[in-house]
């Protein structure tokens, strides 16, 4: 059997399945963990051209697609532009930002053997596609959600950068939207991408549950997600310190006008009764 070919691309942080499922007339209620399969004539209706079997694209609701046995741009370009015109914040520029290849190879009698670029296994099984497909689309989320936790971190320095030259002025609104990026960013990567949950066949397949649970391994992903939501509650005690400051300074400030304001009033008592 000839090596079965993948590559994962993250391109938004959410796609709504079931509204594309209506369109393909696919008779199915797709929840947050399940991919979007587009194979046989819904697939070759959006290439326009003959498919063979093993040639079929994955869609996750948490923002990856995983082309399987897709080797041309045309082709990809096509299914990413059908995609584009359920989700226009899909990224068409930017596709190689977050993407990562992969390969299944079959060779028999030999154990299961992870890399950086392929896995090899003795016996093909039909769960080997969704489960490495899985893997690799939280992987490249994973990348996408890493890279925007970096941006939030930049902006928190240059926040400290003035608290340390005693120039800490931020309004509730810039608070307010610092906040909502953190919030974002723990939604996206927490709840929606799903890391700590499996796939449904897992639960019934021992051999399905050991190699997924290999895959996730090799791939970091239960360490990455650990490290993300180390820095997300690092982030929120930051976010609290500047408000508590920010509130402190306005306080501060409050009090001053309210002295300033007695001072004047009494000078102003004395002059009257002078």
């Amino acid at each position: 059997m000839e090596a079965i070919s993948f590559k994962a691309f993250a391109i938004t942080n959410e796609i709504d399945l079931n509204q594309i499922a209506i369109h393909c007339g696919i008779p199915k209620k797709f929840t947050w963990e399940q991919p979007l399969f587009l194979r046989g004539q819904i697939l070759e209706s959006i290439l326009d051209k003959k498919i063979n079997e093993t040639q079929m694209v994955l869609v996750f609701s948490f923002g990856s697609i995983v082309f399987i046995n897709h080797s041309q741009v045309v082709e990809i370009t096509k299914v990413l532009n059908f995609l584009y015109s359920f989700e226009p914040d899909i990224d068409l520029k930017n596709l190689e930002k977050y993407t990562d290849d992969y390969s299944l190879h079959i060779k028999e009698a030999q154990p299961v053997e992870l890399t950086d670029e392929y896995v090899v296994v003795p016996v093909y099984e039909s769960f080997y596609p969704e489960l490495i497909s899985t893997v690799l689309a939280k992987s490249v989320a994973l990348e996408k959600t890493e890279e925007q936790l970096g941006k939030i971190h930049d902006k928190l320095e240059t926040m400290i950068d003035r608290l340390e030259k005693g120039r800490l002025r931020i309004g509730n609104k810039e608070l307010a939207r610092t906040t909502a990026k953190i919030v974002r960013h723990e939604y996206n990567t927490l709840a929606y991408i799903m890391i700590l949950d499996k796939p449904d066949m897992t639960w019934t397949n021992s051999t399905a549950n050991e190699f997924y649970d290999r895959m996730t391994e090799f791939f970091e992903l239960n360490d990455r997600y650990k490290i993300l939501k180390s820095k997300t509650d690092i982030l929120y005690n930051i976010m609290d310190g500047f408000s508590t400051i920010s509130h402190s300074i306005r306080g501060l400030f409050v009090e001053w006008i309210i002295v300033i304001l007695i001072v004047v009033e009494i000078f102003l008592t004395i002059l009257e009764n002078i």
